[in-house]
C-alpha cells in the first residue's frame, strides 16, 4: 500500500503522479448519492456500537439536543466527496455551514472509510478535497467533532493540522467530545 504524500498543499496542487500511486480518486457527488449513503449507514452502525453505552448513560433529553449536531439534513450540505478505487466508493465526507462566535466556518461531517480500505490514505484524500471545497467557497475555517474512542481519526486530524478547540454547540453536552479547527491558507 502507498499512502498519500506528506504535504500541506491543496489537493488540486499535488502532482498527479503522487495521487495516482494510491489508485484512489475523489468524486464530488450529491449528499444523497447511494454510494455515499451506504457508507454513512455503515458508519452509523459502527458509531452506535462504539458509543452506544455512552449515549445510554446521558441524562434524559441530552441525546435529542445532540441530534442537532449528529443528524444531517441533506439541504444543509454544501459539499460531499467520495474516495473511489476504480468503481468502488471506499470513503465519503461532507461539509455544512456552521456559524460560531469566531465567525463563519464549514463543519466537516461524516468522514468515513470502509474498514477494508483503511490505511491507504483515503481519509487524508477526503479531507484535502473538503479543504479545497471550502477554499472555493471563500471559507478559511473548518471545524469538526469526533469522539475519544476514535484514536485513528484524532491522529489524522492532528497530523494534517487541525488544532483542538473547546467543544462547540451542541457537542459541549457530550462527555469526552473532542472538537478541532483548521485555518486554511
Amino acid at each position: 500500500m502507498v499512502a498519500l504524500p506528506e504535504s500541506d498543499l491543496p489537493l488540486s496542487e499535488l502532482p498527479e503522479s503522487d495521487l495516482a500511486l494510491n489508485d484512489l480518486a475523489v468524486e464530488r457527488v450529491d449528499w444523497d448519492d447511494p454510494r455515499a449513503a451506504a457508507l454513512r449507514g455503515a458508519m452509523e452502525d459502527e458509531m452506535n456500537e462504539l458509543y452506544g453505552p455512552l449515549a445510554q448513560s446521558l441524562p434524559d433529553g441530552v441525546m435529542e439536543q445532540l441530534s442537532v449536531g449528529f443528524d444531517v439534513l441533506p439541504g444543509t450540505i454544501v459539499a460531499t466527496v467520495l474516495a473511489v478505487d476504480g468503481d468502488v466508493a471506499v470513503g465519503q465526507a461532507g461539509l455544512r455551514p456552521h456559524h460560531t462566535d469566531a465567525g463563519p466556518a464549514l463543519e466537516v461531517k461524516k468522514v468515513v472509510v470502509a474498514p477494508e480500505h483503511r490505511g491507504r490514505g483515503a481519509s487524508r484524500l477526503l479531507m484535502a478535497a473538503l479543504e479545497d471545497a471550502a477554499r472555493e467557497r471563500g471559507i478559511r475555517r473548518l471545524i469538526l467533532q469526533t469522539g475519544p474512542l476514535q484514536p485513528a481519526a484524532i491522529a489524522l486530524y492532528e497530523k494534517i493540522g487541525y488544532a483542538a478547540i473547546e467543544p462547540y454547540p451542541p457537542y459541549q453536552l457530550m462527555p469526552g467530545a473532542l472538537c478541532y479547527e483548521k485555518q486554511l491558507d
